[in-house]
């Protein structure tokens, strides 16, 4: 394989083209999210390590809900959603499930759904329940919110808002769709056939991953002046609201440098109780060592109901809350999502917001605050939160340990690389002179993925001996600090150099490869990249300039 040293040694000196190219495109003013494609040619500029038929490839990601629309780009057989290269048969593996519909052969098999949860609970008893959102947080309230479960329990409805299709970016509208989010809300809590209604505000996550502060600052001022408008008609109608988030985004803005972290914290979150039957003068409080587990049997306990055995958490509330008898019980949860809570300094744009609504609900109402990050989610301590897992301990009222905890005790136990699918890829390219190829986010902090896995990958392939190894290299800045995609790069650029297996050959921001909102130009985009060779071509060089 041209260019790509035959045994392990000293790499320094040796040239790394993909990470130098990705430092000329930020001085070319890009940067790593929105990174248009960059890819390695040979000396007749000819694209190197391109996607073809009886490949076997390997997308190592976590998560999966936004590397569907790409995985069935290369693998349907029927896809017709833009040009793409007939039958390529593609020995093809994903790390976890990403959807069963998939012709894929899967490493880590779901560990199956989650039992049990908030909704199931609602449903065997009969209560009504209606989730409302935007688009873009559709599969965290309907999926992840139902412990891995599509489809709606008995009794539930969702109510799915179009986050707007008619902008580049969110920040340009920082509003989103929460106004529509809010009066499905609203005309919901006016029709007692709801017993619960879950309703999720997006703004403050989604616009929080965009460097731009004036428009976060709007984002959590909608968030803000909806969620007012929200409680007034859960208060008028007497249900109970509570006020929560799946984890932290904007309230650590800064790195102690002052580097913008678009990504999201380690920081906890809100929870307030409005319930129009606690008294004031303090007769109800919550406790202070809450974590996201705690929410589903704090609203089952509101609502009479008792919690399964298997839910962990416990109530968040100390005191009676004291009813009429008989009287009938409605929760009202909201989610906002991304808001965390900070510690007012420079870098805390939801302190430097005008949230009068938030301020004043969390100074009349028993408030606390709630772990959700690192081992009170499931994933590493230390970790920072997200709505994948923010959501679904939400939901299922005890800790579940992530896929990349898994993952991570598979590499370290050694079961990793006796991994049935990883070897049947790379024995099948082997057998057929074929290469393989590893595509997925390279990074450390995302919750789509971790560098670690793909450098066992490639660790792995080097024991198994396919001669040719590609991997095609996606960046983001969420959780990253500025330019972190360029040094990622020269990592595994030195990592493959130093084993003698492998080379990057295809570097794209994530913007285009993880989409899912069925932008079909964007996943056109980054299969045009990996299949025909599609951008920035780069040759190996001397090394940096």
């Amino acid at each position: 394989m041209e260019n790509q040293p035959d045994q392990e040694g000293d790499t320094r000196g040796r040239p790394t083209p993909m990470a130098d190219a990705v430092r000329r495109a930020y001085r070319a003013g890009e940067e790593d999210e929105a990174l248009e494609p960059i890819v390695l040619v040979d000396r007749h500029r000819t694209p190197v390590g391109r996607i073809g038929h009886g490949d076997s490839v390997i997308f190592y990601d976590l998560r999966g809900e936004r590397e569907v629309e790409l995985t069935q780009s290369l693998t349907e057989p029927r896809f017709d959603l833009f040009p793409v290269e007939p039958d390529l048969g593609l020995r093809f593996v994903t790390m976890i499930g990403y959807d069963p519909k998939l012709a894929v052969r899967v490493a880590f098999p779901p560990v199956g759904e989650i039992e049990k949860t908030m909704s199931d609970v609602l449903a065997a008893n009969g209560l009504r329940q209606i989730k409302i959102c935007e688009s873009e947080k559709a599969i965290h309230v309907s999926y992840f919110l139902n412990g891995r479960c599509q489809d709606p329990v008995p009794g539930e409805e969702r109510i799915i808002i179009p986050s707007p299709r008619d902008v580049g970016t969110y920040d340009e509208k920082p509003e989103m769709s929460a106004a529509d989010v809010r009066a499905a809300v609203v005309e919901k809590l006016a029709d007692p056939a709801y017993d619960v209604i879950i309703a999720n505000f997006a703004n403050v996550d989604v616009v929080g991953h965009i460097e731009n502060t004036a428009a976060i600052k709007e984002a959590v001022e909608t968030v803000d002046s909806q969620l007012g408008v929200v409680v007034e008609a859960a208060l008028a109608t007497g249900v109970t609201t509570i006020v929560t988030s799946d984890h932290g985004t904007v309230e650590r803005w800064l790195y102690p440098e002052g580097a913008v972290d678009t990504g999201h914290t380690t920081s906890p979150v809100p929870f307030i109780c409005i319930d129009p039957a606690i008294p004031g003068g303090g007769e109800v409080r919550c406790r202070t060592d809450g974590e996201l587990t705690d929410i589903a049997p704090t609203i089952l306990e509101l609502l009479g109901l008792a919690k399964p055995d298997v839910m962990t958490g416990r109530m968040l509330l100390v005191g009676s809350v004291n009813r009429p008898p008989d009287t009938r019980r409605r929760i009202l949860l909201v989610i906002l999502d991304g808001w965390g809570v900070g510690d007012g300094s420079k870098g805390d744009l939801i302190a430097q917001a005008d949230t009068p609504v938030m301020d004043g609900l969390t100074s009349t109402y028993p408030a606390t605050t709630l772990q959700a990050a690192g081992v009170a989610v499931g994933l590493p301590d230390g970790t920072v939160g997200n709505s994948e897992a923010g959501h679904m301990h939400i939901g299922a009222g005890r800790r579940i340990y992530s896929d990349r905890v898994r993952v991570d005790r598979a590499i370290e136990d050694g079961s990793f690389f006796r991994n049935e699918a990883f070897l049947w890829a790379m024995d099948e390219a082997k057998r057929g002179g074929r290469p393989l190829h590893l595509l997925g986010i390279v990074s450390f902090f995302s919750s789509h993925g971790s560098v670690d896995h793909l450098l066992a990958l490639l660790d792995l392939a080097k024991r198994n001996g396919p001669d040719e190894v590609y991997i095609h290299a996606m960046l983001g800045r969420r959780g990253e600090r500025p330019e972190s995609g360029a040094r990622y790069i020269e990592k595994v650029e030195r990592e493959a150099q130093r084993i003698g297996t492998g080379m990057v050959v295809s570097v794209i921001g994530r913007f285009w490869a993880l989409d899912r909102e069925e932008n079909w130009d964007r996943i056109e985009k980054t299969y045009r990249t990996f299949v025909y060779g599609d951008g920035t071509p780069v040759s190996a060089g001397p090394g940096p300039e």
